[in-house]
């Protein structure tokens, strides 16, 4: 797999001047996305954000996917929003501008990566700030280089958090290194949110390519279906009950159980082999 594949002009979306793009390419049953605005540290524009937006959005309802992935080009993989354009370009937002616009912006990006029933991942150089942060945060699997810094800047900006900082961070390193990064502003390095769980894996610069193929070609070859139910468990279970996971278990099971995928696990198992799962 060759997450430095060229993208072809008819999968590139564009923007006007620097305002950057999301570049898509497939690689058999991948999906890869790439922030593609370097020159701003792959900061997001709203043109980018709906641009990732839509892909997801399609990619959601594309049964010849079986896994996403989304990098950065250059050396970071996203800055986050960029305020800085947004805020100095002389126009004066009506009032609720935010409370109106991010729930179907940046909050959407996140909520797609978080409950789209694909398996997530994301690369991650250089830096992850703000959006881009929880980005890789809400991915089912981020892979960063161990030189690589994820930063929650809001506080340092002025601001408060938003697209799921607050949710996000407490569920994965606990309450105390949630504070850290948030209250604090504390700038994480790749090896030690590995260390924290805040990541799946961190890894020598020179490796990540290799590192995260190697983990799509494993997800992208796995029962696609059971995939997607268990992610939604999990992130169900984040709210219910036991009875209420239990219950939900049930329904995902009798659905996992009448897909093709099953039929091979089974028969793979028996026959002493490796199953060779099709996704359906």
């Amino acid at each position: 797999m060759d997450p430095g594949a060229d993208v072809t002009t008819a999968n590139r979306d564009t923007g006007p001047g620097t305002d950057g793009a999301v570049t898509a390419h497939r690689d058999d049953a991948v999906l890869h996305l790439t922030l593609d605005r370097a020159d701003r540290r792959n900061s997001l524009s709203p043109n980018m954000i709906d641009s990732l937006v839509d892909h997801l959005t399609h990619a959601a309802s594309d049964d010849s996917l079986r896994a996403i992935h989304i990098r950065g080009a250059g050396d970071d993989f996203c800055a986050g929003v960029d305020w800085v354009s947004r805020n100095t370009d002389g126009t004066r937002p009506r009032a609720g501008d935010l409370v109106r616009r991010i729930p179907h912006a940046a909050h959407r990006v996140i909520e797609l990566v978080h409950t789209v029933h694909l398996p997530v991942v994301c690369s991650v150089r250089g830096w992850a700030a703000g959006l881009g942060c929880n980005l890789a945060l809400a991915a089912d699997f981020t892979v960063a280089a161990d030189d690589a810094v994820f930063w929650e800047p809001f506080v340092a900006r002025g601001f408060s958090p938003d697209s799921g900082a607050t949710w996000l961070l407490p569920r994965l390193v606990g309450f105390a290194r949630a504070r850290r990064m948030l209250l604090l502003g504390e700038k994480i390095p790749g090896g030690t949110a590995a260390d924290w769980g805040l990541i799946h894996d961190a890894v020598p610069a020179s490796d990540l390519d290799s590192a995260a193929g190697e983990l799509l070609d494993r997800l992208a070859s796995g029962p696609t279906v059971a995939l997607g139910l268990t992610k939604q468990a999990l992130a169900y279970g984040q709210h219910a009950t036991l009875t209420e996971s239990m219950n939900q278990e049930l329904f995902d099971l009798e659905l996992a159980c009448r897909t093709s995928d099953f039929k091979e696990g089974l028969t793979a198992f028996r026959q002493r082999r490796n199953p060779e799962f099709e996704g359906r």
